[in-house]
């Protein structure tokens, strides 16, 4: 792969537009070639495309309150729905090799943390609310607050903490690993596989796609992941075929009866705005910090994805900042919005795209061919929905990975910074709560810094969030106190 294009490395006279097309998006000036921006939005869709199988498949596991599960098909269709529109309108408005689909965390957050709290329309109303306050935050320009609030290290520390829950997830929806039940003699909470030993075809199928997948991504083998869950699900179809396989969990891998269906839009449209605040069981406290968990995920790994793609394509300015910022950061939050509309968890953009970019991508004219593919995968449901949980979730494993490299940028010989990161990282994964883990690190750095006499370096911004964690956390004796129970 050729070094990407730096802003110094291009003639100081770009070639004249061709047509209209062309002065639209700026892809003879930004030194590119209409080629390079169709090659380069197929790089990105087979990069990205997982998250078609993933989501689905993310979502559809889990329960709300009511017990009730989200149809996979029709979380497909939504899934392939948001993602083709909202990458064509980051590349229309936001003229940036940027694509967006629903982002893996995200979705875990809504599943595992608000979904078993609420229904199903009340969670993806959260989701849409949560949407909004980041276009509001963009629109008042309270983003430069919010993000010198919380220190980066804070930030690279929920990432990977994030990155280990969904790697845990990974390994417990395969089956790789289990709860030991309530009434077994053994203090032990989890085990390798369903008896403390790997048994069964499916758990081979899942153990093959792990290396298959780390062995790709060591190779920087572009869509890896997409290889592997395709390479796996069609070893998952032979070995359904030709083994009495009783169960694979929630899809069983069988060629479907047709490949191409009408997209089912069944779950547009079903969301209850403000439905979380009046849910039982569940306070105003609570929704508010589930909402910040969200933006918290969403606005930052944002940030950092469309600086680092616009660097890498040459197109930050001199002075380091990205062409038509407001105008992508209002794209994102108003994607986020959309996922929620169309109960497909908050959408977000992809670092991904640096596949697009690394094929020649340079401006949003690229992201009309990667949402192009994302509308004819709408047509194309019976197919995608035949991956069994042990062809896609290596993926989990790989995407836990590649979140987790951030540790390294946390100083961990500097206490008052590496002890809130520690908890918020180990916090997430063995509580099985992202909100926890954020809470446990926003708490400790505030009582750290206090202890050291460095109260005043915090943000106030910082203390309201930790004073919310605190009442968060101790809700319980709280209404005990207040004689709420």
């Amino acid at each position: 792969m050729s070094r990407p294009q730096k802003a110094a490395d291009r003639p100081s006279g770009p070639p004249p537009a061709t047509n209209s097309v062309d002065r639209f998006f700026k892809i003879s000036e930004r030194g590119s070639t209409f080629a390079r921006e169709i090659r380069g939005g197929f790089a990105t869709f087979f990069t990205m495309a997982y998250i078609l199988v993933l989501n689905p498949i993310i979502l559809g596991s889990a329960k709300d309150k009511f017990g009730d599960q989200l149809d996979p098909v029709q979380l497909t269709t939504a899934t392939a729905l948001v993602a083709a529109v909202m990458t064509i309108i980051m590349g229309v408005g936001g003229n940036l090799p940027l694509a967006l689909a629903a982002g893996l965390g995200l979705n875990a957050v809504v599943a595992f943390q608000i979904a078993p709290l609420m229904s199903w329309d009340d969670a993806m109303g959260l989701v849409v609310l949560e949407g909004l306050l980041i276009c509001v935050l963009v629109v008042t320009g309270l983003r430069e607050a919010v993000m010198h609030a919380i220190p980066q290290p804070l930030k690279q520390a929920i990432s990977v903490g994030i990155g280990l829950f969904i790697a845990f997830i990974g390994f417990v929806d395969a089956g790789f690993v289990t709860r030991i039940p309530d009434i077994a003699n053994t203090t032990v909470p989890v085990q390798i596989g369903a008896t403390g030993t790997l048994t069964g075809w499916p758990i081979l199928v899942f153990c093959l796609g792990v290396l298959l997948t780390i062995g790709l991504l060591a190779r920087k083998v572009k869509g890896a992941i997409l290889i592997s869950i395709v390479t796996m699900t069609i070893v998952a179809m032979i070995i359904n075929s030709a083994a009495d396989i009783k169960s694979w969990g929630l899809t069983t891998p069988a060629w479907p009866d047709k490949l191409v269906d009408t997209p089912d839009f069944g779950l547009i449209g079903h969301f209850s705005l403000f439905g979380a605040f009046d849910a039982a069981g569940v306070g105003v406290i609570t929704v508010v910090l589930l909402i910040f968990t969200l933006i918290l995920s969403d606005f930052f790994d944002t940030m950092g994805t469309v600086v680092g793609i616009s660097a890498e394509a040459g197109l930050l300015d001199e002075e380091g900042k990205v062409p038509n910022l407001g105008r992508v950061l209002l794209i994102d939050g108003a994607a986020a919005v959309a996922g929620g509309a169309a109960s497909s968890s908050s959408a977000t953009s992809y670092i991904e795209s640096a596949a697009g970019v690394g094929e020649g991508s340079r401006t949003g004219f690229s992201n009309l061919v990667t949402g192009g593919m994302f509308t004819l995968a709408l047509f194309l449901t019976p197919l995608l929905t035949i991956v069994p949980l042990q062809a896609a979730a290596p993926a989990l494993v790989a995407v836990g990975f590649l979140m987790m490299t951030q540790v390294k940028n946390i100083d961990w010989d500097k206490y008052e910074i590496a002890i809130p990161a520690f908890l918020t990282i180990a916090v997430m994964p063995f509580t099985y709560s992202i909100t926890n883990g954020i809470g446990a690190g926003f708490l400790a750095y505030v009582v750290i810094k206090a202890v050291l006499g460095k109260a005043k370096e915090i943000h106030w911004l910082l203390w309201a969030t930790s004073a919310l964690f605190l009442v968060y956390f101790a809700i319980d004796p709280i209404e005990q106190i207040l004689g709420a129970k």
